[in-house]
């Protein structure tokens, strides 16, 4: 598989793991997703679309309730009135579609965060490129979409094909683990 933006060169090991041979491509793709903000201007193929749609049906959710559904957002125009609901928008106005998260009656926000990590993993194993926004103004982003009562549509992924000079906004690394876990009790050293 060719190298995506924002991802290392193919045979370079993470240095976390580099002694153990647990690497697979899952794991380097957990490792390796990142967000990108800029797209090619062509429309998804549908059977990507469907399969990444099918990723996110498929996400556990919490006593697998599953209470979610997704909006997929690619008129231009729904799109430009969809921006209007957040206030770092230029990954949906770049890309040919946003798949809104809807949080159904009961729904929960860690709910919203798995199933966008399902998309984000499954279109990038499609050779689909995506950056997650926030919706911040919740009732403007029901107005726009259209939400029955006792909806809720916070967050939504920008997703398309790579623009092939994109790279992650941001490019580095991540704070140690050192200064990112504890054990027993926050302070305690792992």
């Amino acid at each position: 598989m060719p190298t995506r933006p924002g991802r290392p060169p193919t045979g370079w090991r993470w240095p976390a793991i580099a002694t153990i041979e647990l690497v697979s491509e899952t794991y380097d793709a957990v490792l390796g997703l990142r967000a990108i903000r800029h797209f090619e201007d062509r429309p998804i193929e549908p059977e990507h679309l469907a399969a990444v749609l099918e990723a996110a049906r498929w996400t556990g959710s919490a006593k697998n309730a599953q209470r979610w559904s997704f909006i997929v957002v690619d008129d231009p125009d729904q799109k430009a009135r969809l921006c209007e609901a957040g206030d770092f928008m230029i990954p949906v106005v770049n890309a040919p579609t946003a798949i809104c998260l809807v949080e159904e009656p009961g729904g929960y926000e860690f709910d919203s965060g798995r199933v966008a990590q399902n998309i984000m993993l499954a279109a990038d194993a499609l050779g689909l490129a995506t950056c997650p926004v926030t919706l911040h103004r919740d009732d403007r982003a029901a107005a726009v979409l259209e939400l029955p009562e006792g909806r809720r549509c916070r967050y939504a992924v920008a997703i398309g094909y790579p623009d092939p000079d994109a790279e992650p906004k941001r490019l580095g690394g991540r704070m140690p683990l050192s200064e990112l876990v504890h054990r027993n009790r926050y302070g305690d050293p792992i």
